[in-house]
């Protein structure tokens, strides 16, 4: 068996697909290949160190390499997993502030919004850059990807390629959490199944696995009673949409209200989010990147009053980061990339949470080839997504804004257009105006010409 991880040198991603791969026995059982791959040669030797320690520990038979080179890494490939970004915490923080300085309201901007838009711009052009490297040297293997915007990088290489295609996200894991927290049971006890887009999915049903019963009306009773303020910055907007809409939606307002224009007021931490004084210059121009704060739940506003290097402590030294990863605990990240190989490479039966795939039917209301979030089942015949009971109205009409959205930016990204960008822009709930929308594009491949593809009106 053989596994391509690409963006491997990366402190999360790499170590623990590592982890997970050696932890399976389906795909270790008669030996394992493990291609380490990034473009930044700096991480590699300490991934690669510590995948050799975890085999030794496991006792594994595992062949290891490491390379700056895609290429050299791809042939014989059964599966290539990629999560990479392009200098992150830099350009994330022009896409949460400069759609702002042009009045846009989105909250976030990391996979919707006009900061999602190029956020996933300057991902596309090297994710569907892999998938065509996969057609001349692994054409059969999988592309798993785990690099957001997850919706639109899928749509894009499903569309542009024929590699086959399959995005998986943890997010449903989140709204199982929640409302298992609302019914004061515990989240194993829930069979909670979800449709829709990733990060904006809606539970269809909630049932308990050792009664059968539908919680839904539990869940609903509970919500109401339940104080206002907990965990405010993660469930507020879920609590109202479920009130509204009558689905609970997962993962939580960050990702959810990115595609909504009126969420912002159930985001207390948004101004927060890598906050700076403009008046002592702007992040992409002096180099000083913010602090990135997801929200108010681990109370990120308890630092030290005069931090030395706040970055750099919490992340560690590089030596640090090694010893941090090789004394982690061998146990499985329950992310969902290896139960989807052990199927459809091993042949075992496994059920997925949540696949992102294109469309046919899974997802009634949405149009077919458009890609959706469903559950599904993998086994040695493929990926076998699970139709999902129609949603309700009010529901598909949050939804098929973005489906046409993604559409139009894939389109985009191949004809090189901005009058396409411009197009999926002013379908945005967060768009005010013509002229804010056309300035903003400019804006934007103005300053990050470097990384977007080239495109022109």
């Amino acid at each position: 068996m053989k596994i391509v991880l690409v963006g491997a040198g990366s402190r999360e991603f790499g170590p623990a697909t590592i982890r997970d791969v050696l932890l399976s026995d389906p795909l270790c059982d008669g030996g394992v290949e493990i291609a380490l791959v990034d473009t930044d040669p700096s991480g590699l030797p300490d991934t690669q160190a510590y995948a050799e320690a975890v085999a030794e520990r496991l006792g594994r038979s595992a062949t290891l390499t490491g390379t700056t080179r895609l290429a050299d890494a791809l042939p014989g490939a059964d599966a290539v997993i990629v999560a990479i970004e392009i200098n992150r915490y830099f350009y994330w923080a022009q896409d949460f502030h400069v759609p702002r300085a042009f009045g846009f309201r989105q909250i976030y901007g990391e996979n919707g919004g006009p900061g999602g838009l190029f956020h996933a711009l300057r991902n596309m052009r090297p994710n569907v850059e892999i998938a065509w490297a996969m057609e001349a040297h692994c054409p059969d293997a999988w592309f798993v990807n785990y690099t957001n915007p997850l919706t639109k990088l899928c749509e894009a290489v499903s569309r542009l390629t024929d590699i086959r295609i399959v995005g998986l996200c943890h997010g449903v894991f989140h709204g199982v959490e929640q409302m298992a927290r609302f019914l004061e049971l515990p989240p194993g006890r829930l069979d909670a199944r979800a449709s829709g887009l990733n990060h904006f999915s809606w539970f269809g049903s909630v049932t308990d696995r050792e009664t059968g019963e539908d919680l839904y009306p539990r869940l609903r009773e509970r919500e109401r009673v339940a104080d206002w303020l907990h965990d405010w910055d993660e469930i507020a907007l879920s609590r109202i949409l479920l009130r509204v809409f009558g689905r609970f939606p997962s993962p939580g307002a960050n990702h959810i209200g990115e595609y909504i224009r009126w969420a912002g007021d159930f985001l207390a931490s948004s101004p927060l989010q890598f906050f700076y004084d403009p008046t002592e210059g702007h992040p992409w121009e002096t180099g000083k990147v913010p602090t990135w704060i997801y929200h108010l739940g681990d109370n990120p506003t308890e630092t030290p009053l005069f931090p030395e290097r706040p970055r750099d402590r919490a992340r560690g030294s590089r030596e640090e980061r090694a010893r941090d990863a090789e004394e982690a605990p061998l146990a499985p990240s329950g992310e969902l990339a290896i139960p989807l190989l052990e199927g459809v490479l091993c042949g075992a039966e496994r059920y997925l949470d949540a696949v992102n795939v294109p469309n046919a039917d899974y997802v009634p209301g949405l149009p077919d080839g458009a890609v959706v979030e469903v559950p599904a089942r993998a086994n040695g015949s493929g990926i076998h997504p699970v139709a999902m009971d129609p949603l309700p109205e009010a529901v598909l009409a949050l939804l098929r804004p973005q489906v046409s959205i993604n559409q139009l930016l894939v389109d985009a990204f191949r004809d090189r257009s901005r009058q396409t960008l411009l197009q999926a822009l002013l379908l945005d709930p967060t768009t005010e105006s013509y002229r804010q929308a056309v300035s903003l594009i400019n804006e934007m491949c103005r300053l990050q010409e470097e990384v977007l593809p080239p495109l022109e009106w």
